[in-house]
C-alpha cells in the first residue's frame, strides 16, 4: 500500500471520518510545506508522553511541571463535590465545560456498552466507577449522580446497565441517581449538543 492510501486508511479510523474526508486530509497535508509536516509529526509523536490520565475522573490532560495525579477540575477547590456527572468520553466533558453550566465533578466511562455485549465491564470503566463512588460516599460528600450519556441505542443501553449497577449502592446510601431530561433529541451524541440544549437537559434531569 502506498503512503497516500495508507494514511487515508489511518485517517478513516478516526471517529466520524469517512473515506472521502480521510483522503481530503491527506491531500491537504501534501499541499503543506515540509516544516508544517515535521511539526505535526513531532506533536503526534509526543502526544502520549506529554499527556496523562487523571487518577480520579480518568480524563486525559497535559502534564505539568508538578503533574501530581489529578487534573485541574478534580484538583479545584471551587467544584461542587456533592454532584458527579458521568460521561462517555473526554469530548463530552469538554463540551459541558465549555457551556459553563455544570460546576460539579466528572467521571469518564471511556466508551459505551453495545447491546448484547457479553463482557460489558471490559468496554467501560465500570469497576473504577464503583470504586470512585464508594470513596466519595465514605467521605460523605456525594448527594447526586447524573448519567449524561448519548441518546443512541448503545448509549441508552449503557445507561440502563450503569443504573442497574449503581442502584444498590445509591439506594443504600440515599444518593440521588438521575439522567439528562428534556432537551436532548433521540439519537444525538452528547459532544454535538449546544449550550442551550445541555442547559435544558441538565435543568430537567429525571
Amino acid at each position: 500500500m502506498n503512503p497516500i492510501s495508507k494514511l487515508s486508511t489511518l485517517f478513516a479510523d478516526f471517529p466520524g471520518i469517512g473515506p472521502r474526508q480521510a483522503k481530503r486530509f491527506v491531500y491537504f497535508l501534501l499541499s503543506r510545506d515540509p516544516h508544517y509536516l515535521l511539526e505535526l509529526s513531532r506533536i503526534i509523536a509526543e502526544l502520549k508522553k506529554s499527556s496523562t490520565l487523571c487518577a480520579s475522573c480518568f480524563r486525559f490532560y497535559a502534564k505539568t511541571a508538578d503533574p501530581g495525579f489529578l487534573c485541574s477540575i478534580c484538583n479545584s477547590v471551587d467544584r461542587d463535590r456533592s454532584t458527579l456527572l458521568i460521561v462517555e468520553k473526554d469530548v463530552d466533558l469538554e463540551n459541558i465545560e465549555r457551556s459553563g453550566l455544570f460546576t460539579g465533578t466528572y467521571f469518564i466511562l471511556g466508551g459505551r456498552v453495545p447491546i448484547l455485549e457479553k463482557k460489558p465491564l471490559e468496554r467501560i470503566r465500570g469497576n473504577e466507577l464503583l470504586n470512585h463512588i464508594q470513596k466519595k460516599i465514605q467521605k460523605k460528600e456525594l448527594r447526586e449522580i447524573i448519567l449524561a450519556l448519548s441518546l443512541t441505542r448503545d448509549g441508552e443501553y449503557t445507561m440502563e446497565f450503569i443504573t442497574a449497577m449503581l442502584q444498590p449502592i445509591t439506594r443504600l446510601h440515599n444518593v440521588k441517581l438521575s439522567s439528562l431530561g428534556r432537551g436532548l433529541s433521540t439519537g444525538i451524541e452528547l459532544e454535538y449538543s449546544d449550550s442551550e440544549t445541555l442547559k435544558n437537559a441538565l435543568n430537567h434531569r429525571i
